[in-house]
């Protein structure tokens, strides 16, 4: 049965234990080119204005940053290198910027529209292998920034899909090497395919 993540998922403060437990759920979106969902696979966890990875490091607050500094359970969608659109689950309460970057996921539904999104004839291994491949085959971009994950267009279910303990791989972040020694962080979790 599946049940869609609600406010007091994304609340807590506890930003990793949030990164883990997102594995084996189910995002979900519906948008223009039809319904897709997919198993997370892999997230980032970044821990707000103390964190250098972090976009909201040392309280920076822009207009680009602002979805980070709501409630969580809101999308963050940035671009990325002005290619790659981003897609980060906000969690914790407001002015506690910590956000969860969705890194890989497998398809469930919607296979057909995500081929097409991703300009692809079959699934591969590689179809949604990549933060930006992922949310390219979801449909997510920049203008999802800042939409509510309880609403009807972007969501995450919980569906019963369990991640062992011991089929999570956890290890640094990736492309964060300009955050110093917060790079080498173990915040970044895979599950095992």
């Amino acid at each position: 049965m599946a049940i869609k993540l609600d406010s007091s998922f994304y609340h807590r403060k506890d930003v990793l234990k949030l990164s883990r437990e997102l594995l084996g759920k189910v995002l979900c979106t519906d948008l223009p080119g039809g319904f897709t969902s997919a198993v997370i696979t892999e997230t980032e966890a970044y821990a707000g204005v103390e964190d250098r990875a972090s976009h909201a490091f040392g309280g920076r607050r822009t207009k680009r940053t602002e979805p980070m500094f709501q409630e969580g359970g809101i999308a963050y969608v940035y671009l990325c290198y002005g290619i790659h659109h981003l897609f980060n689950v906000v969690t914790a309460g407001r002015d506690t910027p910590h956000a969860i970057l969705v890194r890989a996921a497998k398809p469930l539904e919607g296979a057909a529209v995500m081929l097409k999104r991703r300009s692809k004839a079959k699934i591969d291994s590689a179809l949604m292998a990549g933060p930006g491949t992922m949310t390219q085959a979801m449909g997510i971009t920049t203008p999802l920034s800042g939409e509510s994950l309880l609403k009807n267009r972007i969501w995450i279910e919980d569906r019963g899909i369990l991640i062992a303990e011991s089929a999570i791989q956890v290890g640094p972040r990736v492309g964060v090497d300009y955050a110093a020694e917060d790079a080498a962080r173990p915040y970044r979790f895979i599950a095992s395919r």
